[in-house]
């Protein structure tokens, strides 16, 4: 049977002759499902947010602005004092994006970061679909179908639907292709220097945009190449290949080392680190029934087969339907049954990997449909170990969708190449895929109004309240649930207002349970009263103590004026702005009014 020479059969493989035609149909494919996916934010990206993570998409925002600042204005991208004053925050443990927020700063400067968030989100999805195209149908398949089939399906399938829910990050799949492409260049005689190079600049990108994404590509590449080369039908060439193999990766260590290092160092050894993350894995971690359940965002969803089993909207990382499964299946033993001896070496790897992930994203314990045992499994073992206690189980889902869009893709290209004697079963095939990925077909995310920033901060009124280089603080504070602040901030620094420091915040930094990172700043009197009255509607008790402790928190973080606005957008509940009001008069006095915010001046100590 004729077989298709591929990154993970030839040792030196070319690429294939361009179809510029097919080319432009999958490009323009992919445009228009990203459009489709992203539509309910581009009639206008500073009024509208995204329902179900509003929270993350501030702070991308906030981190676009922030870098597009820090690389006007000289200041350090990797670590910032403008919030969580006085302590500051280590963005190289975060998601800082550094390179997008550089790369846009010139559009974050002529739209804002609203719309320059927006863009990227949409981009990455194209991105994605057309690198896995790229890697398909140059290396992998003969045919642009079933090259355009694999990638429209890696590129929109639930886990990056689901993850387009505001992570610039997780949805930079095209990063993925470009990894395993130049991994797989290494083997190449006389390309250690060059391949070690490209590979090595692919990496310090990857880790600039997506660190976690970067981790599990490679504990997926490197668990798919040794499967691989213990096949005996490899030992011949894979002999043949490790010196230049085990050469590139020794110049890519070298250079994403060099370009790293610093970021590296504060990543493990710099301020305000954390090991771990205070994510509880046994929740963040995929229900098995999940893998045969339908999207919310989808076709499926839309008909009101879709479930809530994934931790939140953002998380459905399997979630691909029986219907598909079953299809893999049959792809599977389809693709082994008409292999040669060497291609069962690729299938093997691909499936091993695949279940291995798979196992992986349960978690510590089983659970079925919401209901957990108490089985131990392989990640309740290894979750205490460095960077993998990092992980959230559930995300490791990711690593099964290109294995099965890779299936898909063979099969396609195999039924071209070799089709079957009677139409009936190439009918049943059509049928198969048509049955098992229309439903998954993506329905536009959900987005709403979001609360205006206020006049007193897009007019620049803030500077005769704050002193250069001074602390303000929306009420309630700036942290995940309400974001306010850090959307203000970004705004400013966006807008060339200046800069105003604000105490909190949303980010990863320590003091988590066990020594583990939290989300945000440990909660101090001042703050924990306002959360409590924005969030249940009822002032708290305020006594001389509760106004002591107040003024102390106020002061440890140098803020000179609390303003609140009229409305407060609350990212996960309502916010009741009377009763914070009337927590903070009876802590600071009565405010004064300066345009649309209500305005205290903290006393000095």
């Amino acid at each position: 049977m004729p077989t298709s020479p591929s990154l993970a059969t030839d040792p030196s493989p070319a690429p294939r002759p361009r179809n510029r035609r097919a080319d432009l149909v999958v490009v323009l494919a992919a445009a228009a499902l990203a459009i489709w996916v992203t539509s309910g934010m581009w009639w206008d990206p500073n009024t509208r947010a995204i329902t179900v993570n509003s929270s993350d998409q501030a702070l991308f925002e906030w981190l676009l602005a922030f870098g597009g600042h820090a690389v006007t204005h000289g200041e350090n991208p990797f670590f910032t004092h403008l919030i969580n004053v006085p302590d500051g925050v280590n963005l190289a443990v975060n998601t800082s994006i550094t390179v997008y927020a550089v790369v846009f700063a010139p559009l974050t400067y002529l739209v804002g970061p609203p719309a320059t968030f927006l863009v990227i989100l949409t981009l990455n999805l194209v991105a994605t679909a057309v690198a896995w195209y790229w890697l398909l149908s140059r290396y992998l398949v003969g045919s642009r179908l079933a090259a355009g089939v694999g990638a429209l399906f890696i590129g929109f399938c639930p886990a990056m639907v689901s993850h387009a829910n505001s992570h610039l990050n997780w949805t930079a799949g095209w990063l993925v292709p470009l990894l395993i492409w130049g991994v797989f260049r290494l083997r190449r005689p006389g390309r250690a220097v060059r391949g070690g190079i490209v590979l090595g600049l692919l990496v310090a990108l990857a880790f600039s945009i997506a660190a976690e994404g970067l981790f599990f590509t490679a504990l997926a590449v490197a668990l798919f190449l040794v499967l691989w080369a213990l096949h005996p039908s490899r030992w011949a060439e894979v002999r043949a290949a490790l010196p230049s193999f085990a050469g590139g990766l020794g110049v890519t260590a070298l250079v994403a080392g060099v370009l790293l290092a610093y970021p590296l160092w504060l990543h493990f050894a710099g301020p305000q680190r954390f090991h771990g993350t205070g994510f509880d894995p046994l929740i963040h971690s995929e229900d098995i029934a999940a893998y045969g359940s339908y999207p919310r965002r989808s076709l499926a969803g839309w008909a009101g087969l879709g479930t809530s089993l994934a931790p939140n909207p953002t998380e459905e990382n399997s979630f691909f339907g029986i219907p598909l499964l079953l299809l893999a299946v049959a792809c599977f033993a389809l693709l082994w049954w008409r292999a040669e001896r060497a291609f069962r070496a690729t299938l093997t790897a691909l499936g091993v990997t695949a279940v291995v992930f798979a196992v992986l994203s349960w978690g510590p314990r089983a659970r079925w449909n919401g209901r957990r045992s108490d089985q131990i499994l392989p990640f309740g073992v290894l979750d205490n170990l460095p960077v993998i206690n990092a992980a959230l189980p559930s995300r490791l889902a990711l690593v099964v969708a290109p294995v099965i869009g890779l299936l898909l893709a063979y099969t396609v290209d195999r039924l071209r190449v070799r089709p079957p004697r009677h139409r009936a079963i190439t009918g049943a095939w059509a049928l198969g895929f048509a049955v098992a990925l229309l439903p998954l077909l993506p329905t536009p995310l959900l987005t709403s109004v979001r609360e205006p920033i206020p006049e007193f901060i897009t007019s620049g009124h803030w500077r005769q309240y704050v002193s250069p280089d001074g602390v303000l603080t929306p009420l309630p504070l700036a942290v995940d649930v309400t974001p306010d602040g850090q959307r203000w901030q970004a705004y400013a620094l966006a807008h060339g207002q200046g800069e105003f420091h604000i105490p909190a915040g949303f980010f990863l930094g320590p003091g988590g349970p066990g020594g583990r990172g939290r989300i945000g700043p440990v909660p101090r009197t001042f703050d924990s009263l306002m959360d409590q009255a924005g969030r249940t509607g009822l002032m708290p008790i305020i006594t001389e103590g509760s106004i002591e402790e107040s003024l102390a928190d106020l002061h440890h973080w140098r803020v000179e004026t609390v303003i609140l606005a009229d409305r407060v957008h609350g990212a996960k509940y309502d916010i009741h702005e009377d009763a914070v009001h009337r927590t903070a008069t009876a802590l600071l006095g009565p405010p004064q009014r300066v345009d649309d915010v209500w305005l205290w001046k903290v006393p000095p100590p």
